[in-house]
């Protein structure tokens, strides 16, 4: 006799189906495969308003991931936008810290602000 899932898989099986969906239309739009930092770059770019194609430094890049990081989490009330500098760039402040979560847990939480994020842009709910 097979025991029925609990909660916790249901939330990761669910998790992992709208997380394939997201890696197919990106791999659709971009016509490439992309990881997730690539996923925060992409975010990044997109909350600076710049273009995908536009060449980045190393230092930008990795500021870029951080504004994608403060975006995607902001709705939970870890961020908020404090201002834009002259160039434009997004600068957060932190409204409380992060979980302190095992690296399972983290990516987990991660992917699943990353979900929410994009559900605002396109429905990445798994056909039923």
């Amino acid at each position: 006799m097979q025991s029925s899932p609990t909660p916790e898989t249901d939330d990761i099986s669910l998790l992992a189906e709208r997380w394939n969906a997201l890696m197919l239309k990106l791999r659709d739009e971009y016509k490439a495969k992309v990881s997730l930092e690539g996923i925060l770059f992409l975010i990044g770019v997109r909350e600076l308003g710049a273009n995908p194609k536009t060449k980045f430094e190393k230092e930008e890049k990795h500021a870029l991931m951080h504004i994608a990081l403060c975006a995607v989490l902001a709705p939970s009330g870890y961020y908020k936008l404090d201002h834009l500098d002259q160039d434009g760039w997004p600068h957060w402040e932190e409204l409380k810290p992060l979980p302190p979560y095992d690296l399972f847990s983290q990516e987990i939480f991660l992917k699943s602000h990353i979900l929410d994020y994009f559900d605002g842009i396109w429905n990445l709910s798994p056909l039923e």
